[in-house]
């Protein structure tokens, strides 16, 4: 709904009618949101807003036990859809709704003569209406702009910005192929990945069985590497990507880049930032294949200089394994829907707070294996 347009009287009844996965209305106090197309994503699971549709969520806002943050609430917002009419069926509520009704054709007839077009109430209705969109007059970048030049203008508001997220797609370029190069549809993860892992485990298992490889301790001592000793190094390469991942999170997609240089600021957001502006753009819910193989491939060279290269890619194999996993557990965080009380759930809620409440920590989100060695563990709150 726009800012400058007055907001839909609804009547109760029609509210409570919206309880479905395919219309879920919810109320704040009088507000009205339509939360349907934000069921999947909420980290409660969408079970616990159907048993709250047609109902007024305050006291689950409020808590306990989970006060909502105010970047959920601000998302909140955009759902907004009218006001709740507790008298719709009095003489006094006709009259406003009629006088309001006026109002607005009138608003709409003036927009009629600028544009040539006519406004319909079924338009108006509109499911691209029903979220409301990002006040283009007031946010401080363009939206109707490819974002990637503009944020590095931000300066010192860039951090606080980009730790507000907002339900819509972020353009990054105006280049029509250079922005789809910075897209990835989930499922190129495994397609991709999944035949190179099966692979290069074959290889080094059946190398291995050779018995020919030997790890040099010393100028004259050196151990054979049977071909069980494969499991032990494809998990020890797994132990690795998931410290690497931990790192690269924390230190690089989490730095604070410095107000006054715009270039750290464009790099971090077209590495990140944009994740956290966005976290529901699916699109960019997984590394670019370029950006992935350039990953992949420097793990890979480091590995086979450090080791006898058989080692070294089978280490490898268990890395790249790690991080396909990592990246189709990341999707399924934002998108599905586990059953309450598992250990997925948890993960999700514990996951999608780092976006909205606790950004400076739990950085990890396969686990929180090395946040409790690192002190980034997020408060446990139980939804």
């Amino acid at each position: 709904m726009s800012p400058s347009t007055s907001p839909r009287l609804l009547a109760e009844k029609e509210v409570a009618r919206h309880c479905t996965k395919d219309s879920c209305w919810v109320l704040l106090g009088t507000r009205v949101y339509d939360v349907t197309s934000f069921l999947r994503m909420h980290p409660g699971g969408e079970a616990l807003l159907l048993r709250r549709s047609g109902k007024d969520v305050s006291p689950e806002m409020e808590g306990p036990p989970h006060r909502h943050s105010e970047n959920a609430r601000r998302w909140m917002e955009q759902y907004y859809i009218g006001e709740l009419d507790r008298d719709s069926g009095t003489d006094e509520a006709q009259t406003v709704r009629a006088r309001r009704k006026a109002g607005e054709q009138t608003v709409r007839e003036t927009g009629d003569e600028r544009t040539g077009k006519r406004v319909t109430e079924e338009d108006e209705n509109a499911d691209y209406n029903r979220c409301s969109p990002v006040d283009l007059n007031k946010d401080l970048v363009d939206w109707r702009k490819p974002l990637a030049w503009q944020v590095g203008h931000l300066g010192e508001k860039y951090d606080a910005w980009v730790h507000q997220p907002v339900d819509r797609p972020i353009r990054l370029f105006g280049n029509p192929l250079l922005e789809a190069g910075t897209k990835t549809s989930w499922y190129w993860v495994p397609v991709l990945w999944l035949p190179v892992v099966f692979y290069f485990s074959w290889y080094c298992y059946t190398t291995l069985g050779e018995g020919t490889t030997r790890l040099n301790l010393t100028s004259g001592i050196s151990v054979p590497i049977h071909k069980y000793c494969f499991p032990l190094l494809f998990l020890l390469g797994w132990f690795l990507w998931s410290f690497i991942e931990y790192c690269i999170h924390r230190f690089v997609f989490h730095m604070k880049p410095p107000a006054h240089n715009y270039y750290l600021i464009t790099i971090h957001f077209l590495l990140h930032g944009q994740h956290h502006k966005s976290p529901f753009d699916g699109s960019r819910l997984v590394f670019p294949p370029g950006l992935a193989s350039l990953v992949v491939g420097s793990f890979y060279l480091i590995l086979c200089r450090t080791l006898p290269e058989i080692l070294g890619t089978s280490v490898f194999v268990g890395g790249l394994c790690g991080y396909v996993m990592y990246d189709m557990i990341h999707y399924y965080l934002h998108y599905g829907s586990p059953k309450r009380g598992s250990y997925m759930y948890g993960l999700k809620a514990y996951h999608v707070k780092h976006h909205f409440e606790h950004q400076r920590a739990g950085f990890g989100i396969t686990s929180t294996f090395w946040d409790h060695p690192f002190n980034t563990v997020i408060p446990n709150e139980k939804y």
